[in-house]
């Protein structure tokens, strides 16, 4: 298994003059001015005395001055400390504290507000935005930053050229990241993510989608979180593919343009923003008169189809090889949609502590409803008398799996096995052919008086499949189901429904969906929420605030 730090060394040289890293409307960044930054941070790093293995925070908005910040911490033989930007001034110092970061590469605005917190054991903050010093501890640190071209021009003089490329080989047991999934103050969780896991990433995703010249991708999701972060850039970057970043989560209109633009050989994204885009985009289309009712005959069924695959095709640039979902289940609607339209879409499944990814199937073969099979480098179990047929925890053990939660043995005992396999927390089972089928998560199952197993993730596909809801929540309330459910606004003003007809909306929901729910898990009540829910920067909705 080759280091994934030198996968990318070979792309900065054979793409030396090709664009590597780009804000999309913005600033560009070819391999080899990747590779320069790169080397006058190492000579910084080297000059402040900050050491191999040190710890260093990296929380700034996505860019491409962000990957360049990742990757000159990274292949100094330094940890990175990756934390999403959203997170709040006090809870970005906590887990500076915690994670024993002597140096922190964030953004001007987020350094206004953090400057004042106490972090004792920070020697140097340097703004990701424009790589100028914000803050040193001492005069040493300083000059040696204000001397940063000097020194290159002096180690250089020839100009630095791709022979000059040499990056440090860490052991592949050494720490690559550590990686936060929250932002609490309490007893955080840091999941020590190690190199191997990493070089075990891409030695997976190469033969299986696989970069050609010319391909490019646009980056959508934080890369504060493992899911973007390998899939959306370290794989992408690694093999020559330049990747274009967004500041923040895009809208669906401004992710179509930018696709349009760049035109992706793969899009990785949370459902939510597929299921979007089809239903502002593709949906009205379909059930448009008379669409509605020739789409459900034979022969003229395909046509349409086709027809409206090619457009979505065409919206995402006409060169997407594939649509990688995960982080959340997909509507099956969509599902079913995007199968008839010949969308070459997946739906994957795994966690931060996987790095990220457990399961996968090609497109070609993907089975819906399922989450495809277990990757080369991980095992699955699922922790049930009969996997086949009775849900049980999905258990995992493999070189992508992460060591364990950065000082807090606790969480680490708790989170393995006896044998060494790691407790997802998810609930699940294999079919015959060995694809996973996410049920539920154990915190979230609902245990029904007469002792049935009630997966709220199932409840709520069944409330989303509904006309006029844009996302649900299936919750319990004194031992009845009650589903809370946003309406989708503009589908209701396209419909042109009168103000009877809307306040009509949670029963018709509650009654329709009740008919493909078991008996032991009808909904008893719907509620309308005024806002829509409030979201982690993965997009997944924070069940907790809502009981």
């Amino acid at each position: 298994m080759e280091h994934y730090l030198k996968v990318f060394e070979r792309a900065v040289k054979e793409h030396w003059d090709e664009p590597a890293v780009c804000n999309f409307g913005g600033e560009c960044f070819t391999y080899g001015e990747f590779a320069a930054n790169i080397e006058k941070f190492h000579i910084f790093f080297q000059k402040a005395g900050i050491r191999k293995k040190e710890h260093v925070t990296l929380c700034a908005k996505s860019s491409a001055r962000w990957g360049i910040s990742f990757f000159s911490i990274a292949t100094y033989g330094a940890v990175v400390v990756p934390l999403l930007s959203e997170f709040t001034p006090d809870s970005i110092a906590s887990l500076v504290n915690h994670s024993d970061s002597t140096v922190i590469f964030t953004d001007s605005d987020i350094w206004e507000n953090l400057k004042d917190k106490r972090m004792p054991n920070v020697k140097a903050v340097i703004a990701v935005n424009s790589f100028t010093l914000l803050y040193s501890s001492d005069e040493s640190i300083r000059q040696a930053f204000e001397s940063l071209s000097h020194e290159f021009e002096t180690k250089f003089p020839m100009g630095f050229a791709r022979e000059n490329v040499d990056f440090f080989e860490s052991d592949q047991e050494d720490v690559a990241v550590i990686n936060y999934t929250s932002g609490t103050t309490s007893a955080p969780k840091g999941v020590i993510i190690q190199v191997k896991c990493f070089s075990a990433m891409m030695e997976f995703a190469e033969p299986r989608s696989p970069i050609f010249p010319g391909d490019k991708i646009v980056s959508m999701l934080p890369m504060g979180h493992i899911y973007g972060l390998v899939f959306e850039f370290l794989y992408p970057v690694s093999f020559g593919c330049p990747v274009y970043f967004f500041g923040k989560v895009p809208s669906p209109t401004l992710l179509l343009r930018a696709m349009a633009e760049v035109r992706p050989y793969m899009i990785v994204s949370v459902p939510l923003v597929m299921e979007k885009i089809y239903k502002s985009g593709v949906k009205p289309a379909l059930d448009k008169f008379p669409v509605n009712i020739l789409r459900h005959i034979p022969g003229i069924k395909r046509i349409i189809y086709d027809k409206a695959g090619k457009k979505l095709k065409a919206a995402f640039g006409g060169n997407v090889r594939m649509l990688i979902m995960g982080g959340a289940a997909v509507n099956p609607e969509v599902e079913k949609a995007f199968r008839l339209m010949k969308i070459p879409f997946l739906t994957g499944y795994g966690l931060t502590e996987a790095a990220p990814l457990l399961t996968f199937e090609y497109p070609s073969k993907f089975k819906l409803g399922t989450c495809g099979k277990e990757i080369p480098s991980a095992h699955i179990r699922i922790d049930s008398e009969d996997p086949h047929h009775i849900a049980g925890e999905i258990q995992a053990i493999g070189t992508n799996i992460c060591q364990g939660y950065y000082k807090n043995p606790e969480a680490t005992e708790n989170a393995f096995t006896a044998d060494g396999y790691f407790r997802t927390g998810d609930l699940g089972i294999l079919d015959k052919e060995g694809n996973l089928i996410i049920k539920g998560r154990l915190k979230t199952m609902i245990l029904s008086a007469n002792g049935q197993n009630i997966y709220p993730e199932e409840l709520e596909s069944a409330i989303n499949a509904q006309p006029f809801v844009s996302e649900s929540l299936a919750v319990d309330r004194n031992g009845k189901i009650v589903a809370l459910i946003v309406l989708d606004k503009d589908a209701i003003r396209k419909a042109g429904l009168e103000e009877e007809a809307v306040a009509d909306i949670p029963e018709t929901v509650r009654v329709n969906a009740n008919r493909e729910l078991p008996s032991y898990s009808k909904i008893a009540k719907v509620e309308v929420m005024l806002t829509p829910f409030e979201k982690t920067p993965k997009m997944s909705i924070k069940r907790y605030l809502y009981k």
